[in-house]
């Protein structure tokens, strides 16, 4: 047919979602820690009119359309621009949508092709969700102001973490979901997955509903080609419209070459932590002094002969001393390896020897925390899975706590040495705010780092925001642990990844489409990125959970500030046809037949982006990049560079001169390296004009 462009195979096993405290976190961290200048969000929120005529679309796994994050109390109507609707399904019609939900549909064509009829005991034929996923992305990117908000279980009448207003970026923009993930059923694998051809027309209708500003917390293969890619074809499509794509940069780090949806035309997200942990200590029941490691939140206390050991839990239990093993010391014989023993593996742990104690488990979460009470034990230390800091709280079903890995080896020496080793469990209390010694936000051991294994010039992820540890809307028939035997019910849910980052920066979005209607999709991501910051709350670079710095490759650009990214002063802009010259320059135009690539392609490293990176560099390399003024006329900018280790830097000219607002000025980057150049490096430069700071990221490598 005339308009096929391409066919690819919807493959059922690659896209999967990327699975409150964090927007005053921006605002502090934004504001340098100073508590008096802190109110920079609640200025965006005005001017942006708190997003009340911007839509955004999520793509998920549904919504929980009864939560208090969807109420539509005092809203206006809804724009006149929207055509979507609200689908009819089961247990779900136009009567769960409002002034706040303004559409809901559901895509499961490519889902049914694939496993058949969807079975109706694990997910439900309507854009009504079971997971809870969905739900928690809308409400960070658009949920309503709810006061009181905190993660607390039905069951239990203690809990209570993460007490305060749960409120999306934009909690007046409108909602529309498109369900288009879909569990599985256990005979044909479990989990959950996002069909390319469910999320294609997702893409399609959004796009015709109305949106402004798509946000889609999915990730598929890590290099699966543009034009093979639901996700990359689909945006493309919606940036050809002036709306604004942003993704989730997935969950595979800390290893490189891991970033997903890597395409130039979408804003990817990568995930970092805010100031807050929720502290649950364990007391270790002999005076033997622990040597230890000291991070963030690890603290050893001795008195009263006691070892006290700081663990994180959002487990509601009461205090309880339990006698305490470690796991390898109550296993099945030949159960285990030397590489598996004192993990926890599921059917590892002897019922015997495990009944009424609490168990330490070298590392785990959910499989260990579940072994240990299967084997009857009543409550589980766990090792944290990573070095450094930072531990992703899971519910668990019994008594537990996470501690960080520094601790784990005087834990084991205690349970091998004391004839009665013992363990006191302290419930959780939330702990917000950062110290003089405690440098927030650091990176997530899980967000996925680059390069960009498709266009190594191409920096990825673009950006960082909160994505640990974050409370938002929760389906309430969702289980809050993630296990058919957990039928607790909670309305707000914490839980990790870089889905939870990527719709922090669509609620942004929506609020700077609101201030600058007339802005491209690029000149967005351009104001993030170049009015983002690179440094923690300490003024030092942002590390990773080791204490390491982290570089671009993790961060992108830096954390978001949006109230700086309302008047960045300049903007790299890129039109439709740009990514499609792109295309020409790299992959080859596969996606708009219409557009003739030229004879002489320019260098990925020249396309107008907000960074500026260069691979394989050999001798003498000069790029170009064009900015264009969006703040008051004549304005004269100036460059300052941070070179790069081992190379040479020239920027010319280095002043730009701009006598109107829309004007645009072009710039060169000349770049070298020197004898002894590293493999790669990194360094920034920035223009200012005394108010404003549009700084970029330089990557060279050899």
């Amino acid at each position: 047919m005339d308009g096929v462009i391409s066919v690819f195979h919807s493959d059922p096993t690659e896209s999967r979602p990327h699975t409150t405290r964090s927007w005053d976190f921006i605002s502090l961290l934004e504001a340098n820690w100073d508590v008096t200048r802190a109110n920079s969000r609640e200025q965006l929120l005005n001017q942006a009119g708190y997003g009340q005529n911007v839509v955004i679309g999520v793509l998920d796994s549904g919504i929980w359309p009864e939560s208090e994050s969807f109420n539509d109390l005092g809203m206006g109507p809804i724009p006149a621009t929207w055509k979507g609707f609200c689908e009819p399904g089961v247990d779900f019609n136009s009567s769960h949508c409002n002034r706040k939900l303004i559409g809901a549909r559901y895509y499961l064509k490519g889902f049914e092709a694939n496993f058949g009829p969807l079975d109706p005991t694990i997910d439900v034929r309507s854009a009504r969700e079971i997971d809870g996923h969905g739900t928690h992305t809308a409400s960070t990117a658009g949920g309503r102001n709810v006061p009181g908000a905190a993660y607390t279980l039905n069951t239990a009448a203690i809990g209570g973490f993460g007490v305060g207003n749960a409120t999306g970026g934009a909690p007046l923009a409108r909602l529309a979901m498109y369900k288009v993930c879909w569990n599985i059923p256990a005979a044909q694998g479990g989990g959950s997955t996002c069909l390319d051809d469910d999320m294609l027309a997702a893409f399609d209708d959004a796009i015709n509903d109305g949106v402004d500003v798509i946000s889609v917390s999915i990730g598929g293969k890590t290099g699966k080609p543009y034009a093979e890619s639901g996700i990359a074809v689909g945006a493309l499509h919606a940036v050809s419209r002036n709306i604004v794509v942003v993704c989730s940069a997935g969950n595979s780090g800390p290893d490189s070459f891991t970033v997903t949806n890597i395409s130039p035309w979408i804003i990817t997200v990568g995930a970092s932590s805010i100031d807050r942990v929720f502290s649950s200590p364990v007391v270790l029941g002999n005076g033997m002094v622990v040597e230890v490691r000291l991070f963030i939140y690890i603290h050893i206390h001795i008195y009263r002969n006691e070892i006290i050991k700081q663990g994180q839990s959002i487990t509601p239990f009461v205090k309880g001393t339990y006698p305490l093993v470690y796991a390898s010391d109550v296993e099945i014989p030949g159960t285990t390896t030397d590489d598996t023993s004192g993990l926890c593996l599921a059917g590892t742990l002897s019922p015997a020897l495990t009944v009424g104690k609490a168990v330490f488990c070298w590392s785990g979460g959910t499989r260990q925390a579940l072994e240990v009470q299967r084997a009857g034990g009543v409550a589980v230390v766990l090792g944290n899975n990573h070095d450094g800091v930072g531990v992703s709280s899971r519910p668990f079903l019994i008594p537990g706590t996470v501690i960080l890995s520094d601790g784990k080896l005087s834990v084991y020496e205690y349970t091998q040495t004391d004839l009665a080793p013992t363990a006191t469990l302290t419930p959780a209390i939330t702990l917000i705010g950062g110290t003089t010694s405690t440098p927030t936000p650091f990176m997530a051991p899980f967000t996925s780092r680059g390069p960009n294994v498709i266009e190594p010039n191409i920096l990825k992820p673009d950006i960082t925001a909160p994505g640990f540890n974050i409370l938002a809307a929760w389906s309430e028939v969702s289980s809050p642990f993630g296990v058919p035997t957990d039928n607790r019910v909670a309305k707000f849910n914490i839980i990790s990844g870089t889905s939870m980052s990527c719709p922090h920066v669509a609620g942004v979005a929506a609020l700077l489409k609101a201030v600058h209607p007339d802005w491209s999709s690029a000149a967005i991501r351009s104001a993030l990125m170049t009015t983002a910051t690179a440094n923690n709350n300490l003024g030092k670079l942002i590390t990773d959970v080791e204490g390491n710095y982290a570089t671009p490759l993790q961060f992108g650009a830096g954390h978001i500030q949006p109230a700086k990214a309302a008047d960045p002063g300049l903007v790299y802009d890129a039109s439709y046809e740009d990514y499609l010259l792109f295309l020409c320059s790299t992959t080859g135009n596969l996606l708009d037949p219409t557009f003739a690539c030229p004879l002489i392609l320019p260098s990925p490293s020249n396309f107008n982006y907000p960074s500026v990176t260069i691979t394989k560099l050999t001798g003498v390399v000069t790029v170009q990049r064009t900015l264009t003024n969006v703040g008051v006329g004549n304005a004269t900018y100036t460059v300052t560079v941070a070179t790069p280790p081992g190379f040479s830097v020239t920027i010319s000219p280095a002043t730009l001169f701009f006598s109107a607002t829309g004007e645009k000025q072009s710039f060169s980057i000349t770049v070298q390296a020197t004898e002894i150049a590293p493999v790669d490096a990194f360094g920034w430069f920035y223009w200012s004009d005394e108010i404003h700071q549009v700084v970029s990221p330089i990557l060279l490598s050899v």
